[in-house]
């Protein structure tokens, strides 16, 4: 008998999975969370690119007789998001560089050194994110209200100052922070901190030239959530700040809404502008991001 052979150069025959039911039913539950998410979004958009007349003669469930960008150009300009913005930068800049340096310090004295209170302070740290906001903010405000700080802030004193919500920023980031980094720093190696012990670094030296460069990966993605978070905040903003012109960003939509008319296509357009600045944040640290979340997971 004569078997026929497959000529030289040919590629194998590929086998053909079977299309699961389960598969399928997966991707479009996917398909379908992704559209729900995408949805209010996409709606945004639409509302921000029509005028409010021809919204208010036609419905928001109708097909748009002209899309322009004159809503974006009017939020830009009738809310002074140029000077929002900087606000915002006084605020979020230092609270991130602050909380990063100031929970990677705890982090490194409870991952490297072992003593008897270790867990416990951490723990201590931590316990505090779970706290809710709205429980502290009576006290918190007297106590802003009755420090003093001449010649400081503008105001003469913590509250109503960028200062007081940067402070508070740090102290509710903190704990957070040095609970991720802690387990990061947990699964590095302990003979790098070793060797350089018997070479005579000192604690600073190990923290500063060791470990530090090596939490590069969690560092960027703590950074990346702690700009979301601190740049969307309306709550501290709004109690804490009572000059209109010392608000972040987040509160400059206010200026949009008028006491008897609030224009919802300008507002949205708005909402938008203010959204991008996260959304340059996160596609800059985007690979930092993954890597961080991810990384410490595969080491032992």
């Amino acid at each position: 008998m004569s078997t026929l052979s497959t000529p030289a150069g040919a590629p194998p025959a590929q086998r053909r999975t079977p299309v699961r039911p389960a598969r399928v039913l997966l991707h479009v539950f996917l398909a379908g969370t992704a559209l729900a998410w995408l949805a209010p979004l996409l709606w945004a958009v639409y509302s921000a690119l029509r005028p409010y007349s021809e919204t208010s003669a036609k419905g928001y469930v109708s097909w748009p007789d002209t899309l322009n960008l004159d809503n974006f150009t009017n939020a830009f300009e009738q809310s002074d998001m140029l000077h929002y913005f900087g606000n915002t930068l006084l605020i979020a800049v230092p609270a991130v560089l602050l909380t990063l340096f100031l929970s990677s310090m705890v982090a490194f004295y409870v991952s490297r050194f072992d003593f008897r209170l270790n867990l416990a302070l951490l723990l201590v740290f931590t316990a505090g994110n779970l706290l809710p906001q709205q429980v502290i903010i009576t006290p918190l405000y007297r106590m802003y209200l009755l420090t003093d700080l001449p010649g400081i802030t503008a105001s003469g004193k913590l509250y109503d100052s960028a200062l007081g919500l940067v402070l508070i920023h740090v102290a509710f980031q903190s704990g957070f922070c040095a609970f991720v980094l802690s387990n990061y720093m947990r699964s590095l190696p302990h003979e790098l901190t070793e060797a350089a012990l018997v070479d005579g670094a000192s604690a600073w030296r190990l923290y500063w030239q060791i470990t530090l460069p090596l939490c590069k990966p969690a560092m960027a993605a703590l950074a990346t959530l702690l700009s979301i978070w601190i740049y969307n905040d309306f709550f501290w903003a709004l109690v804490l700040i009572s000059t209109g012109d010392n608000m972040p960003i987040t509160s400059a939509l206010n200026n949009l809404s008028g006491q008897y008319f609030t224009d919802p296509n300008l507002v949205a357009a708005g909402a938008l502008l203010t959204a991008i600045p996260t959304l340059i944040v996160y596609f800059l640290l985007q690979r930092q991001f993954v890597s961080g979340l991810t990384l410490g997971s595969a080491k032992g």
